[in-house]
């Protein structure tokens, strides 16, 4: 029993304080887009117009051809990215992507829909939803934090990386590895510049193995 107390405190040690600033020219892309720059750990997008991520329900299309910069993660995490952007036409987005395959992912940021900022969320089980919460005004940059534990994650957005407001919670195959990093989109627009910064990953301790723990003192 005491060495299962100790292990549980030394992962929660390592794993709950523990985050780790992310390098975006070592992540890999999906979509590439033609036009990017990475430079002191800012990362510049010239987003393509005419692109995407949405699966069937309610315009009848699946469209999956966004830039996506990523990085594999297993286990549970806390990940945290600041976003701005140039926007220009309705539906352009910047946001951050956390994704299992082309039929499981969830993206959110801000979205520019009427001429309004919002903050955006897209969750796709073989089909997508979209929810939206109207910003009061334009706002020069955003942070986004996700939370990962089991089956669970849950979306954060802040004005000033402070004082985070929970966005919604939502379903996601637990036990997997998940690729996550910044993501944009310009649907209807010929492209705009986003950028990306203070990308981080916090790994969290993993309730499986505390619990496999738990269940097999030795």
């Amino acid at each position: 029993m005491i060495r299962v107390k100790y292990l549980l405190a030394t992962l929660a040690a390592t794993y709950g304080l523990t985050a780790q600033a992310q390098s975006f020219d070592k992540m890999q892309w999906f979509n590439e887009p033609s036009s990017y720059l990475i430079k002191d750990k800012v990362l510049e997008i010239d987003v393509p117009g005419q692109t995407d991520y949405w699966r069937v329900s309610h315009y009848g299309f699946t469209v999956d051809d966004g830039p996506f910069l990523y990085a594999t993660y297993g286990g549970e995490f806390e990940t945290k990215i600041k976003v701005s952007g140039d926007y220009k036409v309705r539906f352009d987005q910047a946001g951050l992507m956390i994704r299992l395959d082309h039929e499981n992912y969830v993206k959110f940021g801000i979205e520019f829909v009427d001429g309004k900022y919002n903050v955006s969320a897209v969750v796709t089980h073989r089909t997508s939803d979209w929810s939206v919460i109207p910003l009061d005004k334009p706002v020069p940059h955003i942070w986004l934090k996700a939370v990962r534990r089991l089956d669970a994650i849950e979306l954060f957005y802040s004005l000033d990386d402070r004082n985070y407001t929970m966005m919604r919670t939502l379903w996601m195959q637990d036990n997997v590895p998940l690729q996550v990093g910044p993501v944009a989109a310009s649907p209807d627009g010929k492209g705009f510049r986003a950028r990306f910064s203070d990308f981080t990953v916090r790994h969290l301790p993993d309730q499986h193995r505390l619990e496999w723990l738990r269940k097999n003192p030795s």
